[in-house]
């Protein structure tokens, strides 16, 4: 982000003073991902129901939209924290179709993350040549930073990120050089990664052959660490955010081009052999047609979606001018990118996906009439509507009017929110160039709440705004009509579109199919999952229904009575069976009618708890934070099938990693385990610990000589460690830990017994085996024949078995212990 644009980042701030919350600030990794967003159902004033916009907060430039494994992954350049910008965060959103959009934790944060968090791109390393992954995922990789490229990486399909190497710079500024927004991509031709990243050179910097002024650096590499740099394009056009992708001209791979577009969709087309791209165009076009100022813009900082399936190139792009009450900033629709041969040259075209057809609740055609000034000729006299797309056709031939067009939100009194005019005699649309076809004109509008987009002879002419249209009753008014004169309209459609808002989870993670519904209740998002609130009892059912199964999940009541896993529901919830943590010192199993059998134990408020539910035909049995033995083994025959949910009963509850048949922290310890500090939970990949100290979970098992093994990993922060001889509030214990300082360590409390150097990699699993005999205390890394650490330490001869997290958040998962 330039000086200038952040000037007039500060003049808009003086305009939303009333609105801004305060100021962001640095996160802390015992709480990333920040989920900072206040509860919405997206109908607030100008909200589009069908473009994306951040839940709340600033937005701006997209960053690194990608396809992984049937998920759409858009990022984007955030402050949660406040309606102007501030220091950035990567915001994150995602789509099964591109319409349906689903708000997702922070992606990158400010104190988490190093460096300055601003835009750059994102690829799927699925063939791992960066050696990052970890796991069954393939790494999902991010690059951002200004003067210097840094990378983050997930191993979880996005739902975390790591930084690469503690935020070393992987791409220097050289000299006095400014340079960002990378955006990265596959060069299957030369078997490479490529690189280019805007940068504004004076010509100072180390590495020759650069040229002063305005352009893009160009970088390859194999393993998406290490770059090499190649060459430079200058252009005293192209001010930041590049983009560069093939197209394939007029549909035919054999003429496939490349554009290279920046931040306000100027473009050329051209050359690019891997490592140099040319151009004989002597100035460049716009692909859009839209404001392209950074504060009242309305069309700003696109970039194209990385591994597509099916090979489209697909781009979304800012919308600054999108303002409301609780969010600034919004994106177009995703569209998609095209060359099309014209008698002027080759030149891009834009047109909506077709997915967006999906969210059409109706449709009205007309076909074959004249319009002319006089309202009995026009086919919407009648028509309300609110969000809704315009397609039409226009034949010019014998046409007199001088202008005709569509007045948007129209009222009685024949005003209007926007009107949308093709000048005949300019060969205007909208006021932008858009001469005839074979003398017929078509238009597509697409109106939404705050949003108005034009796309003029298949997508020759595209045009994004923002208009705060006026959705009240008696302002959804359509008109079709002409100035001086007729035109022949060959056919009409209008779509009444319905909202992509509402149909995912934004923070809880499960494997259930939704759309889930409530059954009384408040029911809202927080960064620690579903949270229900309700005097009563409260349901939130999935779509997913089973009748012998395996159905678990973390349960947690902040304050008030109960809180359950649902199983065997009917639709409202008015049969069914509940499992339940209730504060009042039990667990139960319970259905309408009847208490089926309960459990004593003590129940905290603002403790986590792990519930697991074992089905068997009439048999039903519980288990209790990872215990071996259920709690609960009863019979009842009531249902034996039904949706799967959860409860909230006269509090309110959280809920978490809600499974089935799937998941589960895997532990031969037969005990129940307890916290001692920190949350636990059990996400996909195992049991998890968040604290901001020292955080333990510890099981009833004691041993004094065993071998104790298990797979740990960092996500964030400082060590993860297992525990072991601890007494019940881990005020004496041993614990061997992985150190993201660079170390083993084997502890215990006030004395560091030994170490062993060695690089721990955030989200890398590690293998931990303990070996104790009386005083000696053996460690081993990685299933190294020879332990690591071998030490001698009297301190505790005898104690329970565990695992702790230190300063961040750690993954567990396969810790076993054999004893004897």
């Amino acid at each position: 982000m330039s000086r200038i644009r952040k000037t007039l980042v500060v003049l808009l701030a003086l305009t939303l003073t009333f609105l801004v919350p305060p100021s962001a600030s640095a996160g802390e990794t015992a709480d990333y991902p920040e989920f900072p967003y206040a509860p919405t159902d997206y109908t607030e004033p100008y909200r589009g129901q069908f473009h994306f916009s951040s839940r709340g907060g600033w937005m701006n430039d997209i960053n690194a939209p990608l396809y992984y494994k049937g998920e759409y992954h858009l990022f984007y350049q955030h402050n949660p924290h406040g309606l102007v910008w501030d220091e950035m965060h990567w915001g994150h959103a995602t789509s099964k179709d591109l319409v349906h959009w689903v708000q997702k934790p922070i992606a990158l944060e400010p104190g988490v993350h190093p460096g300055d968090l601003w835009s750059g791109a994102g690829v799927v390393d699925a063939r791992n040549t960066s050696g990052l992954r970890t796991g069954p995922e393939d790494p999902i990789v991010v690059f951002t930073g200004k003067n210097g490229v840094r990378i983050a990486y997930s191993n979880d399909a996005g739902r975390t990120f790591q930084s690469y190497n503690n935020g070393q710079v992987v791409v220097p500024a050289n000299g006095t050089t400014v340079n960002r927004d990378p955006k990265v991509f596959w060069h299957a031709p030369t078997n490479r990664w490529v690189m280019v990243i805007w940068s504004d050179n004076d010509g100072n910097g180390v590495e020759g052959n650069r040229q002063a002024g305005n352009g893009i650096d160009i970088y390859t590499s194999s393993d998406l660490l290490k770059w090499d740099f190649r060459d430079r394009f200058p252009a005293s056009w192209l001010y930041e955010c590049p983009d560069l992708y093939p197209l394939a001209v007029d549909g035919d791979p054999a003429n496939t081009k490349w554009v290279l577009n920046d931040a306000e969709g100027e473009y050329v087309v051209g050359e690019f052999n891997g490592t140099t791209f040319s151009t004989n165009w002597a100035a460049q076009e716009r692909m859009d047609k839209g404001r392209t100022t950074f504060d009242n813009g309305t069309f700003y900082a696109g970039l194209t979606f990385n591994h597509l399936p099916d090979g489209r190139v697909v781009q979304m792009a800012w919308m600054p001018a999108n303002r409301g009450s609780s969010w600034s900033g919004s994106a177009t629709v995703p569209a998609e990118l095209r060359l099309k041969t014209f008698p002027e040259g080759v030149r891009i075209t834009r047109n909506p996906v077709t997915e967006l057809s999906g969210l059409r609740t109706g449709t009205t055609s007309w076909t074959d009439r004249t319009i002319t000034s006089d309202p009995s000729t026009d086919p919407l006299t009648g028509v309300f509507a609110d969000t809704y797309e315009i397609e039409a056709e226009f034949d010019l031939a014998g046409a007199t009017a001088s202008r005709f067009g569509f007045a948007l939100h129209a009222r009685s009194d024949g005003t209007s929110d926007r009107t949308v005019l093709y000048d005949r005699t300019d060969q205007t649309l909208y006021g932008a160039p858009l001469a005839p076809v074979a003398n017929r004109v078509t238009m597509r509008l697409l109106v939404d709440r705050g949003h108005l987009e034009i796309f003029g002879n298949g997508g020759k002419l595209s045009y994004s705004d923002n208009v705060n249209f006026d959705s009240s009753q008696g302002s959804q008014g359509v008109r079709l009509f002409t100035e001086s004169g007729s035109v022949r309209l060959v056919s009409l459609k209008l779509h009444r579109m319905g909202s992509g808002w509402g149909t995912g989870q934004s923070t809880l993670e499960s494997n259930l199919t939704g759309p889930w519904q409530a059954v009384n209740g408040t029911w809202t998002d927080t960064a620690a999952g579903k949270r229900g609130v309700h005097s009563g009892d409260a349901f939130y059912l999935s779509q997913s229904s089973a009748a012998d199964f395996t159905y678990q999940g973390d349960l947690k009541v902040v304050n008030g009575t109960a809180a359950a896993l649902t199983f065997r529901a009917n639709a409202d919830a008015t049969q069914h069976y509940s499992a339940n943590i209730d504060t009042n010192g039990l667990l139960k199993l319970w259905r309408p009618g009847r208490v089926i059998a309960t459990y004593p134990t003590t129940i905290t408020l603002g403790r986590t708890y792990h519930l697991k539910v074992v089905a068997a035909g009439s048999n039903i049995k519980v288990y209790l934070n990872n215990s071996a033995t259920p709690v609960i083994d009863a019979t009842d025959t009531a249902y034996a099938s039904g949706r799967l949910g959860i409860n909230s009963f006269n509090s309110t509850s959280e809920f978490q990693n809600v499974y089935l048949d799937t998941g589960g922290f895997r532990t031969n310890i037969p005990t129940g385990w307890q916290a001692v500090n920190g949350t636990w939970t059990d996400p996909a990949g195992g049991k998890r610990g968040v604290h901001s100290g020292d955080a333990f979970y510890l099981s009833g098992t004691t041993a004094a000589d065993f071998t104790y093994e298990g797979d740990l990993r960092v996500l964030n922060g400082t060590a993860a460690a297992l525990t072991f001889r601890a007494n019940a509030d881990a005020t004496q214990h041993y614990s061997a830990n992985i150190d993201t300082n660079g170390l083993l360590k084997l502890w215990r409390p006030g004395h560091v017994i030994a170490t062993y150097p060695t690089a721990i990699t955030l989200g890398r699993t590690y293998h931990l085996k303990v070996v104790a005999a009386g005083s000696n205390i053996k460690v081993y890394l990685n299933n190294s024949a020879t332990p690591v650490i071998d030490a001698t330490d009297t301190a505790y001869a005898s104690g329970r078995l565990g695992i702790n997290t230190f300063n961040g958040t750690s993954e567990f998962q396969d810790v076993n212990v054999f004893i004897g």
